[in-house]
């Protein structure tokens, strides 16, 4: 009887113990929750409500208060901003995944990299699955008008940091979010600023009068593959040398009488390169949000239209040759964080696009079609919220399958192919050493692998006949085919070749982007495809990994460099007062001719509008990147904008750049603001493809061949011919030799080097670059841009040149 008194004892004991554990976990659980602050208790509004905006410093104050509260959340400065903000990103999972990051990075790049498992003979696949975790990165606002998925960013960290749902716990126990709050904090101030100084007057909702991200302006989504930014290397980092996240989602917005939201599955075509599972998984989540949505009674939501998987260098389709799923949405905008109303009228006259003649038309993409109403940042936010929710659900549902779908890419990605080449050499001994060395400092920086030979060998170039060989100088750097980067070596390096797309009206089909992009021929490497080896043990032998940059630097017999993607040499002989044209106009073209030459550390001054009106050219040069006429010289109007951000140069502004280059000083025009040059300044110079529809001629950004005249000092320091980028450019005749020269031309055969050119015939042997004399001074009209997006390294010589006293 004692004995069993005693166990019974003992039991209630061990009942009342568990109970009090219970409790105290449960009273703790309750405590943290009400610890965690709310996004409103830290910025004294409710982030997505009308008229309310966080700026950066607001944006991650909270994200360090909430890291401090929660240990489901771990944030981390991942680099500075262009203008030297901190970068962060938040870690969101469990906290037992939170305690152990470290542990899961490490076992994910195993996935990604079976090299890695191959050195561990206890390695097991189905081992590895029971404990891996799917990466899923979010990113929002990266173009910062797109402001709302910002403050969102805020919402969803504080959901996932206190709900305590079984679904909820799924999600951070099988998943690991990387969550960017914006990919562009620089412009998030921008935004905010402006807002906040408009708000209340007839302003208010416009955009900021300036680029949005302090270079690139919307074209920071535009740079994934070239890493001009601070912003793209430091989530590239993150990205492809640390996580390698199986799917990355990228947050936007679109225009306001759009569809209220375009997912995935995209428009054709797919790009060659893309993994047929990583098309096929992109459809499956994009259906899943779809379907998410519509159960929930939304409308608009619109799957196979208007954005397609071509191309590379976007935030959301670089992850496609990573083997990882890219994800874009795009949802219909307010006026910043004022709500509009859209009526039914705005939406019937809304422009068609690739897969969706009208928001209104009821079809199988479009199902349950919105047909307006009013559509504010709430809007937003809850059909952004809800996509998410959908892409984390499935993510931690499907687990095991992504993690195993990454390995299995990896694994086929370090297959030898012999319908591939083997490996691409950058040769030894060629010029622009410093141009070699950033081209390859990009490609490391991606997770690329590039090998240093070490003596010279032999290999076949030739895909034809494979057992023809030819020496490879020492000193050359290889690219093998065969490595988890596969199929972004591939696509970088190769030749692009778009499929011709004619859609039923007999128009060239639009694709989202550009048609070409090969890196090497834009930034004028001198390369090749090798197709095998010689000595079959040399690619083992014959080759050191290179594992910093100052390698390259010394192979190239370059100065080493104390820090990555270092300022370059300035390459002008002479120290010309170089003007540029800025304005209010917002030109991208500006940002990116800026940030070539800070790059280059070429010294200039911007000219403002007013500064042409008031005859304040006192230059050696005046830039006038590309920009429409009417952008030039009329700007902003008054309806749009306040006083001080209106009218453009003027009529007044170009009789004055008139009179600057009569008196002898040299102006450069690159594309769209040669027009303006030609017309006022009445240059014998015809642009051959004004007027030209679709049904003519086509080229959406492709790379070509132009012939070089050497004779000019403009063309110092290049070859017969070099590849140049044309965009939407312009192609001249000129009507009179005395004053104007032909200094380049587009190639009169084999012009298209990558992308694709409809009607090739009507620019083939037309002018390309054009040097005018006017009075005493001279004029340079490219027809094309010679520093696109920054990334045409071949072209930028002409510039250089052309600045040169």
């Amino acid at each position: 009887m004692r004995l069993y008194q005693g166990l019974c004892t003992v039991r209630n004991l061990i009942c009342f113990c568990l109970l009090f554990l219970f409790s105290a976990t449960i009273l703790q659980l309750t405590v943290n929750a009400q610890q965690i602050p709310t996004p409103k208790s830290v910025l004294g509004f409710h982030p997505t409500d009308d008229k309310t905006i966080a700026d950066w410093k607001q944006i991650t104050n909270y994200f360090a208060k909430l890291d401090s509260a929660s240990d489901r959340v771990k944030v981390e400065e991942i680099g500075k901003t262009t203008l030297g903000k901190s970068q962060i990103v938040a870690y969101i999972s469990s906290a037992e995944n939170i305690r152990n990051l470290n542990a899961i990075k490490a076992l994910n790049q195993q996935f990604t990299d079976p090299r890695i498992s191959r050195n561990d003979p206890g390695w097991k696949l189905e081992d590895k699955l029971k404990t891996g975790k799917t990466i899923v990165a979010i990113s929002c606002s990266i173009h910062s008008t797109e402001i709302v998925a910002s403050q969102m960013s805020m919402l969803l960290a504080y959901n996932l940091a206190t709900a305590s749902d079984e679904n909820t716990k799924k999600i951070l126990e099988n998943t690991v979010l990387l969550l960017i709050p914006s990919a562009n904090p620089d412009g998030i101030d921008i935004v905010a600023d402006w807002y906040r100084k408009t708000l209340n007057t007839k302003y208010e909702g416009s955009s900021p009068p300036e680029l949005y991200h302090h270079y690139a302006g919307h074209d920071n989504n535009r740079d994934w593959f070239m890493m001009n930014l601070a912003e793209t290397r430091n989530i590239t980092k993150l990205f492809w040398q640390e996580w390698f996240p199986q799917i990355v989602y990228d947050v936007h917005q679109q225009g306001q009488t759009a569809a209220r939201l375009t997912i995935p599955p995209f428009f054709d075509p797919p790009n060659t390169r893309i993994s047929p599972i990583v098309l096929r998984e992109l459809g499956l989540l994009g259906y899943k949000i779809a379907a998410d949505l519509a159960r929930t009674g939304e409308k608009g939501i619109v799957t196979n239209a208007t954005y397609d998987t071509w191309w590379h260098g976007g935030f959301r389709s670089a992850p496609y040759y990573h083997n990882s799923i890219g994800i874009l949405s795009e949802a219909a905008s307010a006026d910043l964080m004022t709500p509009v109303n859209i009526t039914n009228e705005m939406l019937d006259k809304q422009r068609p696009t690739r897969g969706m003649k009208s928001p209104l038309e009821r079809l199988t993409n479009n199902p349950d079609p919105w047909l307006g109403g009013k559509w504010g940042p709430s809007d937003i936010a809850r059909m952004e919220l809800s996509a998410i929710y959908s892409v984390l659900d499935l993510a931690a549902n499907l687990r095991t399958r992504y993690l195993e779908n990454s390995h299995h890419l990896a694994v086929a990605a370090i297959a030898e192919d012999k319908k591939e080449p083997a490996a691409f050499v950058v040769y030894a001994g060629q010029p622009n050493e410093e141009n070699v060395s950033r081209f390859l400092e990009i490609l490391m920086w991606q997770g690329m692998e590039v090998n240093e030979a070490v003596t010279e060998f032999e290999a076949s170039t030739d895909p034809g006949d494979r057992t023809k060989f030819g020496e490879i100088p020492g000193r050359s750097f290889v690219v093998f085919v065969d490595q988890p980067q596969k199929n972004n070596v591939l696509s970088l390096f190769e030749k692009q070749v778009y499929p011709e797309r004619i859609n039923s009206e007999g128009e060239a089909e639009v694709p989202y982007d550009v048609a070409g992009w090969t890196l090497p021929l834009q930034m004028g490497i001198d390369h090749g495809a090798i197709w095998d080896f010689k000595d079959k043990d040399h690619n083992a032998q014959g080759f050191k990994k290179v594992t910093n940059i100052n390698q390259v630097r010394s192979a190239l017999n370059l100065k080493p460099s104390s820090r990555s993607f270092d300022k370059l040499p300035n390459p002008l002989k002479s120290n010309p007062k170089i003007g540029m044209y800025k304005g209010w106009a917002n030109s991208m073209d500006e940002g990116w001719t800026r940030l070539v030459l800070d790059n280059h550390q070429i010294k200039y001054a911007s000219l403002m509008d007013a500064d042409f009106r008031d005859d304040k050219l006192n230059y050696d040069a005046i830039i006038l990147p590309s920009i429409s006429t009417r952008s030039l010289v009329e700007g902003r109007n008054e309806k749009d904008y306040p006083k001080e951000y209106i009218g453009g140069i003027t009529k007044k502004g170009v009789a004055n750049l008139k009179s600057f280059v009569e008196k002898g000083g040299k102006l450069i025009c690159f594309d769209s603001s040669c027009d303006m040059v030609i017309k006022e300044f009445g240059l014998p110079v015809k642009n051959v493809l004004e007027g030209k529809t679709r049904k003519e001629f086509y080229s959406p950004g492709s790379i070509l061949k132009l012939d070089v005249d050497r004779r000019f000092t403009i063309a110092k320091g290049f070859g017969n011919d070099v590849a140049g980028y044309f965009i939407n450019s312009s192609a001249y005749e000129i009507e009179n030799t005395e004053n104007v020269k032909s200094v380049v031309k587009y190639a009169d055969k084999n012009i298209l080097l990558s992308g694709w050119v409809y009607g090739k015939e009507h620019i083939e042997g037309k002018t390309a670059l054009a040097e005018a004399t006017f009075g005493k001074g001279k004029i340079a009209l490219f027809a094309f841009q010679p520093q696109h997006r920054g990334q045409t390294f071949a072209t930028f010589r002409f510039l250089f040149n052309a600045l040169e006293k």
